[in-house]
């Protein structure tokens, strides 16, 4: 397992291991949780200056399937970690774009040439996709379903421009766009312009690649709408991954907030 941020690496291990099988995790320093050094059989630590060895490493311990969980931070794409590393300059430089499934893509075909198959990061994760339906005691009403219906239209449009996968809306009309600030800062950006009351609208890609970057939300997702003042969150069923999902409801209905899979 390539794995990256916040708590999907450790649910990941966590059902991969309930399955019987054994975890290498190649696991990104200043980006990774600790916690994932009790979820998987080895661990290697690296710095992002050192991706040359991701692929020894597999090569060493006989890997021929990996699978990426958890983002890394986007704003190091502009760190002088980044910077200081001819090679990976030197393979980010040689992309056509710095779009996240531009990179995704060219790491998967480096994996490929090494003879090593990327899966589906939602393998062995089905329970933590919902389907469709109202997951709060409370449905959206009437105005935050018009912003839901007229958000997923935006959100796919920037979506299929890779920009990002989530958008805010009030009264239909559009607060604010997602791109590599993340989630949690776009919530707190339209908490500011909108002053509460607004419904946030997540979506997988048109062409998602189901093997990396798989829309999430969760508690903390919940947590952050909250103290903005959101009041309704959307996902799209069967395609974003909740993470602590009975946790998050449960804050919903206490706030008031709807959360809705569409």
């Amino acid at each position: 397992m390539i794995a990256g941020n916040r708590k999907f690496p450790l649910l990941f291990a966590a059902a991969a291991r309930k399955r019987g099988n054994s975890i290498v995790a190649v696991a990104i320093k200043k980006d990774t949780s600790r916690k994932l050094n009790n979820f998987v059989d080895k661990i290697y630590w690296l710095g992002l200056d050192e991706f040359s060895r991701m692929l020894e490493i597999f090569k060493a311990e006989g890997i021929s399937r990996v699978v990426m969980a958890g983002q890394i931070s986007p704003a190091r794409l502009f760190s002088r970690e980044v910077q200081n590393c001819r090679e990976l300059k030197d393979f980010l430089g040689g992309l056509s774009d710095k779009r996240a499934d531009s990179i995704f893509r060219a790491v998967a075909q480096r994996l490929r040439e090494a003879g090593i198959e990327l899966l589906d990061s939602t393998v062995f994760m089905e329970e933590f996709f919902p389907q469709k339906g109202t997951l709060t005691k409370r449905a959206p009403n009437f105005s935050e379903l018009e912003d839901v219906y007229f958000g997923l239209n935006l959100a796919k449009a920037i979506g299929s421009l890779d920009i990002g996968q989530t958008v805010a809306v009030k009264n239909k009309a559009v607060v604010a766009v997602e791109a590599l600030e993340g989630t949690d800062n776009l919530i707190r950006r339209a908490g500011k312009i909108t002053r509460g009351g607004f419904t946030l609208v997540k979506v997988s890609k048109p062409k998602q690649d189901m093997r990396f970057d798989v829309p999430v939300v969760g508690l903390n997702t919940v947590k952050v709408l909250r103290r903005a003042g959101g009041s309704c969150l959307a996902i799209e069923a069967g395609k974003t991954l909740f993470i602590d999902q009975p946790a998050a409801v449960r804050l919903a209905d206490r706030k008031n907030i709807a959360i809705a899979a569409v």
